[in-house]
């Protein structure tokens, strides 16, 4: 159900930092409006302030889409159609201008320094606001503040860790070590998560819980090899018992999902006066469905997920490469639009020579012209994303209000199943909380089997990683964690057989990556694009340039 949670935020957005002002962390007063000595003067103007923040921490970096719904399309699993900075980094040909990764500092930077002003005027107020109200209010911020440096550290390594409202003659601020910002972000959410209320209701729905801060630290410790913390909390998020996965994997991603009590934090959205919305839909959609299909999802994405009976399509009877898309993990088919299926009304077929298909948004359907096969701007691998992409939006594709999820109880399952692995703590705990997953309804993956050595556990949860969150933006940390983005980053990114389908299963390794150096008909595949990546360089973004200019005890990230 939507609130008037954003129409609070727009009138905050009238005292809080200009959109404007592009100085990136060194910007002196993060307020267009009251200065510090005047603002603050009740409770009120603090919830304005505080709401303000959630609407700046969820800026679109690229095409009005949210950071974690872009991210993925610049690794192995995904692909940006656009000549964009997502597209370089991809494929390794960017430098310390790229403008993606220098927008998700500069934004970055913003959201922290208004958190920085917001703490740094706080107690102001504290005569003048309930105790909660109060406590809760700086809990938020130091969330939202800890929650934007956990993914600088996991995207740039060290970063300059700036808690406070900076002078100009403080301007010159040297790089905290990458362990440094992990160690502040966990303390800063395990200090903070107390005063964090469990749920909210009404117009607070969307604002940071219990849960959330307790999420990113188990997510923080694990992207940086600290199993015990990881397992800890995600352990202290399981216990908590307010949470469960939704019956309907697919439908988590749409407008029926949004009140799951498998989200435990999402981006909030409301189409009402154009108050906050993105444009994932009309990035996503097929050309049938008049979108751009300008992020699309791999071949090898596809040909990574198993067979119903658990295994590997290079290893499971169940795969015939004539019909390639059935006896397939459910969430394949969740999560990509696949040819022969029914995608936004319309049958969805990628061959090329499918030049008409069934329009079912008449009644009786009718054929029209397949825009999949003669649209030149059709999908370049042959299939499409389909999470976030819903019907109610189709009146209006640019300025969808689904919630875009940014924590999720799968998740927390996951990291605890890894964490307790990597821990040599293989127990039925992990079983179960990997087990959940694949058995919960409309998923009815086949239980995993106690017994398994710790690399056999390692090979199982890396690959659900995959199978559940793909498209939701944690690939590229998973490659870093797994030290394995080196393999997965470099050849050619493939699309499907244009004319035909692939003519015989392709290797699936252990980490869940295609090798189809053995398919007979690999010449026809489909090369969008040839990637390369630098191990000495690629596994952290570039310090934007103009950072490291003016502030010259900046250095940049090594071979950049």
């Amino acid at each position: 159900m939507k609130t008037n949670f954003y129409l609070i935020i727009l009138a905050a957005v009238l005292i809080t930092v200009s959109p404007s002002c592009q100085k990136g962390y060194l910007d002196k007063n993060p307020l267009s409006g009251p200065s510090d000595e005047t603002f603050f003067a009740n409770q009120d103007e603090l919830l304005l302030a505080i709401n303000g923040l959630y609407r700046y921490v969820s800026y679109s970096p690229l095409d009005g889409m949210p950071l974690n719904l872009t991210i993925d399309d610049g690794t192995d699993i995904g692909w940006d159609r656009n000549n964009s900075a997502l597209q370089s980094l991809g494929k390794s040909n960017h430098d310390s201008n790229n403008s993606y990764a220098k927008d998700i500092w500069t934004e970055a930077y913003r959201v922290i320094a208004k958190c920085n002003f917001v703490l740094d005027n706080i107690e102001k107020v504290k005569d003048k606001t309930t105790p909660a109200i109060f406590n809760r209010s700086k809990a938020e911020t130091r969330f939202i503040r800890a929650y934007t440096y956990q993914y600088l550290a996991d995207y740039f390594g060290g970063v300059p860790l700036v808690t406070n409202m900076l002078k100009l003659e403080d301007a010159q601020i040297a790089k905290t070590p990458k362990e440094g910002i992990v160690d502040y972000v966990i303390k800063e959410l395990t200090e903070c998560a107390p005063d964090l209320p469990l749920t909210y209701s009404g117009a607070e729905v969307g604002k940071a819980s219990r849960g959330a801060a307790l999420s990113i630290k188990a997510r923080t410790a694990l992207n940086n090899g600290r199993w015990a913390e990881a397992a800890e909390a995600a352990k202290a998020v399981m216990d908590l018992k307010i949470y469960n996965l939704h019956n309907n994997f697919g439908a988590l991603f749409s407008y029926a999902g949004q009140n799951s009590n498998e989200v435990i934090w999402a981006f909030q959205y409301l189409r009402a006066s154009k108050t906050k919305t993105h444009s994932t839909p009309n990035n996503l959609l097929s050309r049938n469905g008049q979108g751009f299909s300008n992020k699309v999802p791999s071949q090898s994405l596809v040909d990574v997920y198993p067979c119903t009976d658990g295994l590997n399509i290079d290893e499971s009877p169940l795969f015939n490469p004539a019909e390639p898309y059935k006896n397939r993990d459910p969430r394949l088919g969740f999560t990509i639009a696949l040819p022969g299926s029914v995608f936004y009304n319309y049958q969805f077929e990628t061959h090329r020579d499918s030049l008409k298909c069934w329009n079912y948004n008449t009644t009786p359907a009718t054929r029209v012209d397949n825009q999949e096969a003669i649209n030149a701007f059709a999908t370049f691998t042959g299939y499409c994303w389909k999470k976030y992409v819903d019907l109610e939006d189709k009146p209006d594709r640019t300025n969808s209000e689904i919630n875009v999820i940014q924590i999720r109880y799968a998740e927390i399952l996951l990291i605890y199943a890894e964490a307790k692995n990597e821990l040599n703590q293989l127990d039925q705990t992990a079983y179960d909380a990997i087990n959940l997953i694949r058995t919960r309804p409309s998923v009815t993956m086949p239980a995993i089997t106690a017994g398994k050595t710790q690399q056999e556990f390692r090979s199982l949860v890396r690959k659900e990683r995959l199978y559940e969150l793909a498209m939701e933006g944690f690939r590229m940390s998973d490659l870093r964690r797994w030290q394995i983005a080196e393999k997965a980053m470099t050849g050619n990114f493939y699309g499907r057989v244009q004319r035909g389908l692939v003519a015989a299963a392709p290797q699936i390794d252990e980490n869940g990556l295609a090798d189809y150096s053995a398919v007979p008909n690999r010449a026809d595949m489909r090369v969008i694009e040839v990637r390369t990546f630098n191990k000495d360089r690629d596994y952290l973004w570039p310090i934007p340039n103009i950072e490291t200019v003016t502030n010259t005890k900046l250095i940049q990230n090594p071979n950049y």
